[in-house]
């Protein structure tokens, strides 16, 4: 048998992994199983073998061309279990990104190969978010790039799938942030409240609609931040120093002296619908814990879009309120902070209680 090797390099080790159906252990070997003449994955929930009928293979070809058959419940000739749900969940996204008008959740099941129940589980455990939630964000999407195209407001309410003016208002909830004309206009009409002030990291700009907060900013000097706010709503009035908006600077303010308490606060952001994806799996990462960028993507049901994630974190308008600081390379080394890489590693520090 060819060798095989990392922790399950001995028989008795790879005993232990079927017994105790080690998903870990998946794809670094297979067993097969003599009686039934047919062959598994490590994880595999099949009723448990006698150790005197299994044999161990490095490969689904090695364990058939001994004379073995896959198994029909782990299915050990197919990409792993997390693997074929994450390229179902993927297949849906192009799906509803490539539909005019958004599949509803029985054909999107159907296309998939899965029961509506279980695809719509396992698209929300893979996304964070329903189907109907990810079509409304892809929609909303190609509203914000159709406004600044369209030549009315209505006609890019109609090409973005909305079918009318007041399905668009009642289904919106704020996800511009402010209403159509408004964005369109770069924010003009729209009031946004800032303040700058200072914290361990440097100088900190947070700003906020009536919705929530648009904005965390971190630099070295305030007149930077300011500038950078303005590029973002060069068409909103932008004021500043308010008596009553210092109450919340300073919950900001305190959340980056000490993440672990928290931001009750809500939020205004604005972006595409993938990386409104990536901004909300990001707030599900515990302060402490960090992922890589790999790790993000397979979350996401996209496996081979890390640095399309990657590029998700770098657009991130709010510094530690949406944490993209918990987000590190493979091999754990800190890069990729659009805030600079001593200020992500004072955040890690703070939060791992260092």
């Amino acid at each position: 048998m060819t060798a095989m090797t990392s922790i399950y390099n001995t028989d008795e080790a790879r005993w232990a992994a079927v017994q105790r159906r080690d998903r870990d252990a998946d794809g670094q070997f297979y067993y097969s199983v003599r009686s039934t003449g047919v062959y598994c994955r490590p994880s595999c929930p099949s009723r448990g073998a006698l150790r005197a009928n299994v044999a161990f293979h490095a490969s689904p070809l090695e364990a058939e061309a001994a004379g073995f058959r896959a198994c029909l419940r782990c299915k050990p000739g197919q990409p792993p279990l997390a693997e074929r749900q994450a390229a179902a969940v993927a297949q849906a996204c192009r799906l509803i990104e490539e539909s005019e008008e958004a599949p509803d959740l029985d054909s999107l099941a159907q296309a998939v190969g899965m029961s509506r129940f279980h695809f719509h589980r396992i698209f929300k455990a893979h996304t964070g978010i329903t189907p109907k939630a990810y079509a409304a964000a892809r929609r909303t999407a190609r509203l914000q790039q159709g406004l600044s195209a369209a030549p009315s407001v209505t006609d890019a309410l109609y090409e973005a799938g909305f079918g009318s003016s007041g399905r668009f208002y009642e289904a919106s909830g704020g996800a511009l942030g402010m209403t159509p004309g408004r964005y369109r206009a770069g924010g003009q009409g729209e009031t946004i409240r800032f303040a700058v002030a200072g914290c361990s990291l440097g100088a900190i700009l947070v700003a906020s609609t009536e919705r929530g907060i648009c904005a965390i900013l971190i630099g070295d000097e305030p007149e930077p931040l300011v500038q950078d706010l303005q590029k973002r709503f060069p068409q909103a009035e932008l004021m500043g120093a308010e008596p009553e908006f210092e109450r919340t600077v300073a919950l900001v303010v305190g959340f980056v002296e000490a993440p672990r308490i928290g931001l009750d606060l809500p939020l205004d952001v604005r972006g595409t619908a993938f990386q409104r994806r990536v901004w909300e799996a990001l707030r599900t990462i515990p302060a402490g814990r960090t992922v890589s960028y790999s790790e993000l993507a397979e979350r996401l049901g996209m496996p081979t879009a890390a640095r399309a994630v990657a590029g998700a974190c770098a657009a991130n308008p709010v510094a530690v309120a949406i944490p993209c600081h918990r987000v590190v390379r493979t091999d754990g080394a800190l890069s990729g902070y659009r805030w600079g890489i001593e200020r992500k590693r004072t955040l890690l520090d703070r939060e791992a209680g260092q």
